[in-house]
């Protein structure tokens, strides 16, 4: 046996314990020297989910920015301790009689979080309604979603993009994330632009002032301007710009309205779809303590809650587990830092050293959210042995094939063989998650960065050479 060889034994053998500014394994050493991305920056655990010490390990105990990666915490400690059973209750109520389908009054909606209550569950929640002999409504819809305390920041305080649907912030009445497609084209007539929403809301009034000219297309970022009057009376999106003929289709994933606006425009819009009736506008307010509801909706069971949220990052729905994390020992109106009190208090139950970590959000989507590989890594250990652990590795993403890591080794033997979450924010980037290896062991894996470059190719270099070097092992 060569000399190599016999280095190559003993180093996979042995595995790589370092400290900041020791070698990493070739592969991963040249990564860093080709994007002149330091080791300081770099934290990194990759340890079988069977063995005892680790494979690989770099500054195990430095509190970083874990960016989305941080859901897994989140999502783990709601399986454990919500169950995966947990569903979301979204309750109607009659204010006012009801006679030969007619509700002399007002119908209430109260929401407690249902993070996953998107337009096809509205759609048959309103069903329900009518099957159970619903017709009329000669009042409003009253919206109370007083089971959460206000969010503790407005939307546009992460990067004043109060518009991006990644900023959207936590309602106990959410409503499809709030989301809107706005779809931009060259009227028929050739004399303008036409303009859709999908969904339609009723509610939803667009100024189109859009203008279609001639030139090169550089996407509808670059020639729409967007903006939302929020009055309550006559919510209004406005568009402004000149947009090209070149551009043919274009598509715009916005969010607008304020949350009981959004619920209102929603269900009066699935509601008429039922040949259900409304006559009245929408009101805020809150359901006494003591009345029985007309109907209750269950939202699906939080393992499958889970999946489109891992897969996809979805921002809204990690926040909302956070809340329902505080709702096991609190009462409404329900604080964020109460569901992070719950996950950090069931960590250390676990035997999960918590030393470091920082949790704003259940989502990632911060600037002070801290956590070590160490604590990460920890985790994912303890998680692979907890019962629930089939619903929680297939609520992330399949490398090559879903979600957002959909993309990466799609031609390689790793297509299919680690499931994993990924992470991004501006000095950002991570990864973690499970590796199925050539050899059939697992190993958790931990890649946390913290650097201006991370998002700028470094990045992703180092964590596609860090991934397919824990599948050769």
């Amino acid at each position: 046996m060569t000399l190599a060889r016999w280095t190559l034994c003993l180093t996979a053998g042995l595995g790589f314990t370092l400290g900041a500014g020791a070698a990493l394994p070739p592969p991963l050493e040249r990564v860093l020297h080709e994007q002149h991305l330091p080791p300081a920056a770099v934290s990194v655990l990759v340890q079988a989910v069977d063995g005892r010490a680790p494979l690989l390990a770099l500054n195990l105990d430095e509190p970083r920015n874990p960016a989305s990666t941080i859901k897994l915490v989140t999502t783990y400690a709601a399986l454990e301790q919500l169950g995966p059973q947990h569903r979301w209750r979204t309750e109607a109520y009659l204010l006012g009689p009801l006679k030969d389908g007619v509700l002399t009054g007002d119908l209430l909606l109260k929401g407690r979080g249902d993070p996953y209550l998107i337009a096809e569950e509205m759609w048959k929640f309103a069903g329900e309604l009518r099957a159970k002999g619903l017709r009329k409504i000669t009042g409003g819809l009253v919206i109370d979603d007083s089971a959460f305390a206000p969010a503790p920041r407005a939307a546009g305080d992460f990067d004043n993009q109060p518009l991006r649907l990644y900023n959207v912030q936590p309602n106990a009445m959410m409503v499809n994330f709030k989301a809107f497609t706005f779809h931009f084209q060259p009227a028929a007539n050739g004399a303008g632009v036409s303009i859709t929403a999908d969904p339609p809301l009723p509610n939803l009034l667009i100024d189109n002032q859009l203008q279609l000219v001639d030139g090169r297309c550089g996407g509808v970022l670059a020639h729409v301007e967007m903006s939302v009057a929020e009055d309550p009376s006559e919510p209004r999106v406005r568009f402004s710009g000149q947009y090209p003929r070149s551009c043919g289709k274009e598509s715009l994933p916005r969010t607008a309205l304020s949350p009981d606006a959004y619920a209102y425009g929603l269900f009066r819009l699935v509601w008429e779809q039922w040949g259900g009736e409304l006559a009245g506008g929408v009101s805020r307010g809150v359901m006494p303590a003591g009345h029985e509801p007309f109907h209750v909706w269950y939202s699906p069971p939080l393992a499958e809650v889970i999946r489109p949220l891992n897969k996809w990052s979805n921002n809204v729905m990690a926040d909302a587990l956070l809340y329902a994390l505080a709702d096991l020992r609190g009462a409404p109106p329900l604080q964020a830092a109460a569901g992070a009190h719950e996950i950090e208090q069931f960590l250390r139950t676990q035997g999960v050293d918590t030393k470091g970590l920082v949790l704003e959000n259940g989502s990632g989507l911060s600037r002070v959210t801290r956590i070590t590989a160490r604590t990460m890594g920890e985790m994912l250990q303890v998680a692979w042995r907890s019962p629930y652990m089939p619903e929680y590795l297939a609520s992330l993403s399949l490398v090559g094939q879903d979600g957002t890591t959909r993309k990466r080794f799609r031609r390689g033997p790793e297509n299919g063989r680690m499931h994993l979450k990924t992470g991004h924010l501006g000095d950002v980037a991570a990864v973690a998650g499970y590796v199925l290896a050539a050899s059939g062991r697992t190993y958790a894996v931990t890649l946390l960065m913290n650097h201006p470059t991370v998002n700028q190719g470094s990045g992703s270099a180092l964590i596609n050479a860090l991934l397919a070097w824990t599948y050769r092992q």
